[in-house]
């Protein structure tokens, strides 16, 4: 095993990365595992970029230096590459494929990437992997899942210091009861769904 693991996760306000960030927090402190947690997120209220960093294992601080993260867990695609000087080419970068549309693209005073471009850039320089995690969330019960799929994809790579049992336990521990059906049935769907593009 690793004696450290670096994740970065990253989206736009409103999609789950803070709390995803804090379930892989919380599951290394069951496990007795160093753990420390960062986030930014100034205008995620507005749909801006959010950033976290999760360090576990022999670490002494939740900053993490450019080109050393093991994994992205990437809910937007173009937000993997605005932070692409974290990752090197063993990285392992998991994206949703589902774009969220900015207010001034809408507006039309930007432009969206074209995917295959993001993609393509992506794939030179990191291990790419991408999965449909909304729309996988809406089958399994809830969009607002998506965060939880992307768990279950993350927890599919291998690079996690503790299993995905200890992770979906947490998971379960972390929402109402309501909630445990979806979220067992997104957790999995994720955990099957990791695919190179």
């Amino acid at each position: 095993m690793k004696n450290k693991t670096n994740i970065i996760l990253i989206g736009v306000g409103g999609q789950g990365v803070i709390t995803a960030a804090n379930i892989l927090g919380k599951t290394a402190v069951k496990k007795k595992l160093t753990v420390y947690i960062s986030e930014t997120h100034g205008m995620a209220q507005r749909g801006g970029s959010v950033i976290c960093t999760v360090r576990i294992g022999q670490v002494s601080g939740p900053l993490i230096a450019g080109g050393t993260a093991d994994a992205f867990v990437s809910t937007e695609p173009i937000e993997a590459l605005r932070y692409i000087q974290y990752a090197n080419k063993k990285t392992k970068v998991i994206t949703d494929i589902s774009p969220v549309i900015p207010s001034t693209v809408s507006l039309g005073l930007e432009k969206y990437p074209k995917l295959e471009d993001v993609f393509n850039e992506l794939n030179t320089r990191v291990e790419l992997y991408t999965i449909d995690a909304t729309a996988i969330a809406k089958l399994a019960g809830a969009a607002i899942a998506k965060n939880i799929v992307m768990l279950g994809a993350l927890a599919a790579t291998g690079i996690l210091p503790f299993g995905s049992d200890i992770l979906l336990q947490t998971i379960l521990h972390n929402f109402p009861a309501n909630y445990k059906e979806i979220n067992i049935r997104a957790f999995n769907s994720g955990l099957k769904a990791l695919k190179k593009p």
